[in-house]
């Protein structure tokens, strides 16, 4: 056999991905057994009608809390927290687990009404009422139909006179654009708009609290698919899925601003002594003071030098600081060195944010600082300074409120354009902001304010999470302006989707939803283990009875495709469903046939009379043909259903393209591998069993023809 030294190296290689991948689901199911524990302690006090309830929402408590802890050490390669070893593992569908499942269009009709920029003309509305009748039943995009929708009622109307005005189209429209330029400027926002909703739900769906959610985009259809496994609050989950994004612009509070620090050692003091009502150590005092000169500003953001008040606040000193314990300041790092820029208050663990927020929500801890102050989390982990990768720890910001009203200055339906370009002097990534006339205005006001005042920040705000918050150097009253922060060219094509979320937003409407209950789920997976392991002690018999020792070695081929086949779809982050299990007891069957077609072949290599090292090479060699013809005909299929599919069909195709890979190489190489091992030992291997002796010779070869 040739290559034989490759086969070895992948069938160590794959085998030792694939046992890591079963490996981790031992300290995860520690973990899981601790909050079953946990939860049921909790839920037993409980009322009856309540225990249910009590006992979802404590364990997911629980595992929340040690979401982030690290709960396996691999030396000198990773330490896994619970949500890495979670994320590693195989997730099961929503017919295996119960769940919620719903399917999602974007509402492309009013993202091209506002295109326009509300556009009434008759005909421009007929013809979107008549697409959105049309994509009921029609198999084609939104855009498609309405172009054809206008092109039968428009006449000599052409559709660049609908969308001239648009803030976003029209520097791309000229009088020589024809409706089929627009049709394809129309499906390039389009595409990004949908992008942009897919990314939006995807960052919005790890709020739910959701174990291994599945979204998946049929950008061809406009067509979003989100699984939400374990999910006990639909109707939740469907306003969560359906709400418009929240852009907003908010002037930042600084940790260097008087009464922050102060603030929250406050905070942890009569936290602390809440806890330990018993402690009578006194808590340290300051023993470092800063002044603060406050400035008077004019309704235009100007400072008036004539007009200011000195403060003395006192803090606590590095060594201080650094002794300092209680309920806050052991989940929470205050940002007193002003490391991470002055705008972060500190940055807690992402399993610890909730109750970090919930403690400075507490009415008698909000009174310690100012009153028009209010706490956003950051949207993104903080980056390790030296790797650059993802933390686990989340930024916290503090931000004004206008006139102590809980709402933004400036929101997100006053971007018109946002996009990430190099700066042309320096080379790097920049967010170049396009804002409306009424928009330019009040970012005018606000940066000019920002740049007076020792170059503030101002938070950008998605959804109630800091998605950047750049300091403003100069006033910026044109309201075009651009955002540096030393971004990648990823990072700042992130931020600019983010920013375009609030232009022309599209909303999504549920167009199909199915729930699961799990006990429906469970029925499933015993159902299903059931079929595998008939499926599998029928096959066994049969090679075993037909092809005695070749038979063992088929079995042998069949665990080891079964075992490859789930640690590969675990390492690639595959959803295994009913569908899916059908795609393997499928491969079982398709591994067999190439066995079968590989043992015919040497037993007639046999009967010519070769030996039994000559029978084994060339029975292999002359089946690689006809093998490789049935399985690369379903390969081609199921990339097919694959590329096309979603949900199930999607699942099942994915199953049967790993199990056809995995079927060739443990029926084929691995087989011809352990067969020739087994006969370099001096061993002798049957290829059909007593009773297939005892036919006559010539009758066999009438047989086979």
């Amino acid at each position: 056999m040739q290559g034989k030294g490759i086969v070895k190296f992948f069938l160590i290689v794959i085998s030792v991905v694939c046992l890591a991948q079963y490996l981790f689901l031992l300290p995860t199911r520690g973990v899981e057994r601790n909050a079953d524990n946990y939860a049921k302690t909790i839920s037993a006090a409980a009322p009856e009608a309540e225990q249910d309830a009590a006992y979802k929402d404590a364990r997911a408590r629980f595992l929340d809390s040690v979401s982030s802890e690290v709960v396996l050490n691999v030396p000198l390669l990773k330490k896994y927290t619970y949500q890495d070893l979670k994320n590693q593992q195989l997730a099961l569908g929503l017919d295996l687990k119960g769940g919620m499942s719903v399917l999602l269009q974007v509402d492309l009709r009013e993202f091209l009404i506002a295109l326009s920029n509300e556009n009434p003309v008759e005909t421009f509305r007929q013809s979107l009422d008549q697409a959105t009748e049309s994509l009921a039943d029609a198999q084609s995009d939104y855009i498609t139909l309405f172009m054809s929708a206008w092109n039968e009622k428009a006449g000599e109307k052409k559709l660049s006179s609908i969308f001239r005005f648009s803030d976003a189209l029209k520097d791309q429209i000229t009088a020589n654009t024809t409706d089929a330029d627009m049709g394809n400027l129309l499906r390039t926002e389009a595409n990004a708009t949908v992008e942009r909703t897919f990314t939006l739900l995807k960052k919005r769906i790890d709020k739910l609290g959701v174990t291994q959610p599945n979204v998946t985009l049929d950008a061809a259809r406009d067509l979003i698919l989100v699984e939400l496994p374990g999910i006990d609050n639909p109707e939740r989950a469907r306003t969560f899925l359906q709400a418009a994004a929240k852009l907003e612009f908010w002037e930042c509070y600084r940790i260097i601003d008087g009464r922050i620090i102060d603030g929250f050692v406050q905070a942890n003091d009569r936290l602390r002594q809440e806890v330990d009502t018993t402690a009578t150590k006194e808590t340290t005092t300051a023993t470092e003071f800063r002044i603060d000169t406050t400035y008077s500003v004019d309704s235009l953001g100007n400072i008036d030098s004539t007009k200011f008040a000195i403060d003395s606040v006192e803090v606590l000193s590095g060594e201080d600081f650094a002794g300092q314990s209680g309920p806050l300041l052991d989940r929470f790092e205050v940002n007193q060195t002003g490391a991470l820029g002055y705008a972060v208050m500190g940055t807690s663990e992402k399993n610890q944010r909730a109750t970090v927020m919930e403690y400075l929500q507490r009415p008698d801890i909000r009174a310690l600082f100012p009153p028009d102050l209010k706490f956003f989390w950051s949207r993104d982990p903080v980056k390790d300074p030296e790797t650059k990768e993802a933390t686990n720890r989340f930024e916290l910001y503090a931000v004004k409120m206008p006139g102590g009203k809980d709402q933004a200055p400036l929101e997100g339906g006053e971007v018109v354009d946002a996009q990430a370009t190099p700066d042309p002097q320096t080379g790097e990534m920049q967010v170049s902001l396009q804002m409306s006339q009424s928009g330019a205005r009040t970012w005018g006001q606000m940066t000019q304010k920002a740049a007076q005042d020792n170059n503030r920040e101002i938070a950008i705000v998605l959804d109630d999470e800091v998605a950047s918050a750049p300091r403003v150097i100069n006033p910026i009253l044109n309201g075009n302006s651009s955002i540096t922060g030393s971004f990648t060219a990823q990072e700042a094509k992130d931020l600019a989707n983010i920013l375009q979320i609030g232009k022309l937003p599209a909303s999504t409407e549920i167009i199909q939803e199915s729930l699961v209950g799990p006990s429906l789920g469970k029925d499933n997976i015993n159902r299903s283990v059931i079929s595998l392991v008939i499926g599998f002690l029928l096959v066994m018999g049969f090679m075993v009875f037909y092809y005695s020792g070749g038979g063992f070695v088929s079995i042998l081929s069949l665990f080891l495709n079964v075992f490859f086949i789930l640690g590969t779809l675990a390492s690639i982050g595959t959803v295994l469903t009913l569908p899916g299990i059908a795609g393997i007891v499928l491969t079982m069957g398709m591994a067999v046939d190439a066995n079968v077609i590989i043992y015919e072949r040497i037993k007639e290599e046999l009967r010519a009379g070769k030996s039994t090292f000559t029978a084994i090479a060339d029975g292999f060699s002359h089946s690689y043909a006809p093998i490789i013809d049935a399985n690369v005909t379903t390969l081609l299929t199921a990339i097919i259903l694959a590329y096309f599919g979603l949900g199930p069909i999607k699942g099942f195709a994915v199953v049967l393209i790993v199990g056809i890979l995995a079927s060739l190489f443990t029926a084929v190489l691995v087989s011809r591998l352990v067969i020739e091992w087994w006969m370099s030992k001096g061993r002798s291997l049957t290829f059909w069993t007593t009773i297939h002796r005892k036919i006559p010779e010539q009758y066999s070869y009438q047989l086979d023809g």
